[in-house]
């Protein structure tokens, strides 16, 4: 898959699609070097390839959207994880899966529209399974999907003292923000591409 919007989105080359992606060639290019950089790094450092195509797996589950699921499951796959990964991965994203965003705005007018929601917290055996690194990045990844608006230093420090580097923290939220706007333009994609021509 060269390009893996392209791809998922059922884009053919020369078709309407195409064309019209072709009018916005930075955009293009930047999305596919955003994938590239952050799942198919020269140097991938402490945070790992499977462990990004797990983060990766768990977040598209949780969006719901089955073309990037299947995707990124796959990907977990091709990256040599056991079949009780892969098992933890899929049961993690079903379990945690709600609607939001939810979270709080300081003191004043948005407080109106303050909103409380799930906290996904990773039980003991898929704990197990996972590790506990991976399980906390779970716990972080949820809160950035849903919780948005309650980044706080314990959440930050949960994930360095579970191993996390600064700069992999970084990489995760970078990750998790690229696949929010990757399974949206899919999603839209994918809608116009099944319009009757």
């Amino acid at each position: 898959m060269n390009d893996v919007i392209d791809g998922l989105a059922g884009i053919a080359p020369g078709s309407a699609l195409d064309k019209a992606r072709d009018n916005r060639p930075e955009a293009r290019k930047q999305a596919q070097a955003s994938y590239d950089a952050l799942f198919a790094p020269k140097d991938p450092g402490t945070f790992t390839l499977q462990e990004r195509f797990a983060v990766a797996a768990f977040v598209a589950g949780l969006h719901g959207r089955e073309e990037t699921r299947d995707f990124y499951k796959e990907q977990l796959v091709r990256t040599g994880a056991s079949p009780e990964l892969q098992v933890a991965v899929a049961s993690e994203a079903f379990e945690a899966r709600t609607h939001g965003p939810y979270g709080h705005y300081p003191v004043g007018p948005l407080s109106l529209e303050n909103s409380d929601g799930m906290v996904h917290a990773v039980g003991p055996t898929a704990r197990h399974i996972l590790g506990q690194r991976l399980a906390t990045a779970f716990e972080h990844t949820h809160m950035l999907v849903f919780h948005p608006r309650d980044a706080a230093p314990a959440s930050l420090q949960a994930m360095l003292d579970a191993g996390w580097s600064t700069t992999d923290v970084v990489t995760l939220s970078q990750l998790v923000s690229f696949l929010a706007f990757q399974i949206r333009v899919v999603a839209g994609l994918k809608a116009l591409n099944a319009r009757p021509a």
